[in-house]
């Protein structure tokens, strides 16, 4: 056979294509295992289950991907990402901000600035954690769980490892208030109205969907309310990121006068997160349009989550130790306890 017959050689954009293909259908898998009965119960967002499928595909069977698709992989969890998180915008209005009023954005407000100052504070100063693993931590417990870690990684140019032990906590804590904030709820130890409950479910737990698993075991006013609430918290992520953006500016700000200034790191992706929030508030979209651009986003933060784990080790999460974990239950009781006191002082 001539060598004219041969196979052509790999390019970089075909490895890349191959690597990005490769996580699409892997995330193809995820949401397939999400929708499952016994995982909807749960109430695990595809998002986590994607993590989670990274993680074990990455580390078990990582021999088994050709290893120049890994360009690819990391193309999906950097630069898709940042396009999803933008297009996250579409799930936010600047009505269901306006229809819970003044208590429900200070309730958001409060809760995502005092879990922000907390997390940096307690995991640098006192548990010793490094600045990202940190401010990873307590994006995730204060905002909207695995989104607004992957919201806070590009723009800290944080490692993969530090985002799934963020994660990781979003995992456990958040799960464990679905479960128990409806239990604590019929047992009378949560007096407050459905109005306030509402506040309190939206404005304290992780991610999105454990919100709605948390309030729908109730009734479906709480729901609507904690949902509303949630959405508010998740449009806190644009002022949020353009603060941390000028913060990271000013720490790299030169010493010597003839230095360089440091370019400022706006995260475009969140201006396009606030746009395409206005365009959802206008309506000039049709509905239909809007619900399958939020699916296909769904199914790229999956990808970028998927591909997260991908690059993620087991044994640099080791490296982390408990202190991490022991971050994200201080956040927790911070959540628990503040976030009720806060809900009564704003009502």
């Amino acid at each position: 056979m001539s060598s004219s017959t041969a196979l052509p050689m790999p390019t970089p954009w075909r490895d890349r294509l191959n690597g990005v293909l490769f996580v699409a259908l892997m995330t193809v898998a995820v949401m397939q295992l999400t929708s499952l009965p016994p995982i909807q119960k749960l109430g695990f967002s595809p998002l986590i289950i994607g993590i989670v499928c990274g993680m074990l595909y990455g580390n078990f069977l990582r021999g088994t991907m050709p290893v120049d698709w890994a360009t690819g992989v990391n193309f999906t969890a950097r630069r898709l990402l940042r396009i999803a998180v933008a297009f996250y915008g579409l799930n936010i209005s600047i009505q269901q901000i306006a229809a819970i009023g003044l208590p429900g954005l200070a309730v958001s407000v409060a809760v995502v600035v005092g879990t922000l100052v907390i997390g940096t504070t307690v995991g640098q100063r006192l548990l010793g954690l490094d600045r990202d693993t940190a401010m990873l931590t307590a994006a995730g417990s204060g905002i909207c769980g695995a989104a607004a870690v992957l919201a806070f990684e590009p723009t800290l140019r944080a490692a993969p490892h530090k985002s799934a032990v963020a994660v990781a906590t979003v995992v456990l804590f958040g799960t464990l208030s679905m479960f128990l904030y409806p239990v604590a709820y019929q047992a009378g130890w949560l007096p407050l109205t459905t109005q306030e409950l509402g506040l309190y479910i939206g404005g304290t737990i992780h991610e999105v969907a454990q919100v709605v698993g948390a309030a729908s075991n109730i009734d479906p006013a709480t729901t609507e309310v904690a949902t509303i609430v949630k959405m508010t918290r998740v449009a806190l992520l644009v002022p949020v990121l353009l603060i941390l953006g000028l913060w990271l500016r000013r720490a790299a700000a030169p010493t010597e006068p003839g230095q360089a200034k440091a370019r400022l790191p706006i995260p475009w992706f969140a201006v396009g997160f606030l746009a395409l929030a206005i365009v959802n508030s206008v309506g000039v979209l049709p509905p239909d349009v809007i619900t399958a651009i939020r699916r296909l986003d769904v199914f790229v933060l999956t990808m970028a989550m998927t591909a997260l784990g991908i690059e993620t080790r087991f044994s640099q999460i080791r490296q982390a130790g408990p202190k991490v974990m022991l971050l994200g239950l201080i956040l927790y009781v911070w959540l628990v306890f503040g976030g009720y006191g806060i809900v009564k002082l704003a009502m």
